[in-house]
């Protein structure tokens, strides 16, 4: 399961990105809201590169935009090739990209606790961030489909909804897939 979570993973989460950044350009050509260099500065202090680097923002944003939606797709493929899949998984998965963001922004010092944002730059992440994890399920759960249902869907096929009484699928129907 993990060689296809990554590949699928990888194919979805480039997907997602492409789909988040295609949106981000639209509302800011529309809302004149400037490009955001704070992903470029996030990986200058995770990469120990020298901070302002200038002329290379541009390219560091795209390394970090693109670099972390697919390295986070690898997770919403895993969580479709186990069988949860939909629009709830991809909300759940909003929370999930969003909370990646806050970790490495804050943690590097970069970024600062979303409560302390302008209400309108909180807005378009969520919104953006949003549309990327909807972009990612829907090309992970595509996929994922293509091998058949997964072990948490068989195992609820058993008997609908979460039964201490029923047994889980066999070994061979969760991982031998």
């Amino acid at each position: 399961m993990m060689k296809r979570a990554l590949w699928q993973g990888l194919v979805a989460g480039g997907v997602g990105a492409v789909v988040m950044t295609l949106g981000e350009k639209a509302e800011q050509t529309v809302t004149g809201r400037p490009d955001s260099h704070v992903p470029a500065r996030v990986l200058e202090r995770l990469t120990g590169l020298p901070e302002g680097s200038g002329g290379r923002s541009l390219p560091l944003n795209q390394v970090m935009h693109f670099g972390q939606a697919a390295l986070l797709g690898v997770l919403r493929s895993a969580m479709s090739l186990a069988g949860v899949r939909g629009p709830v998984a991809s909300a759940q998965f909003t929370v999930v990209r969003l909370t990646c963001d806050q970790i490495l922004e804050n943690a590097t010092g970069v970024g600062a606790p979303p409560a302390t944002w302008p209400r309108g730059e909180l807005l378009w992440d969520v919104v953006h961030k949003t549309v990327y994890a909807f972009a990612t399920g829907l090309v992970a759960d595509a996929l994922a489909a293509r091998g058949g249902p997964g072990p948490g869907q068989l195992h609820a096929a058993r008997r609908p909804g979460r039964h201490g009484d029923v047994g889980p699928v066999s070994r061979d129907a969760s991982f031998g897939r």
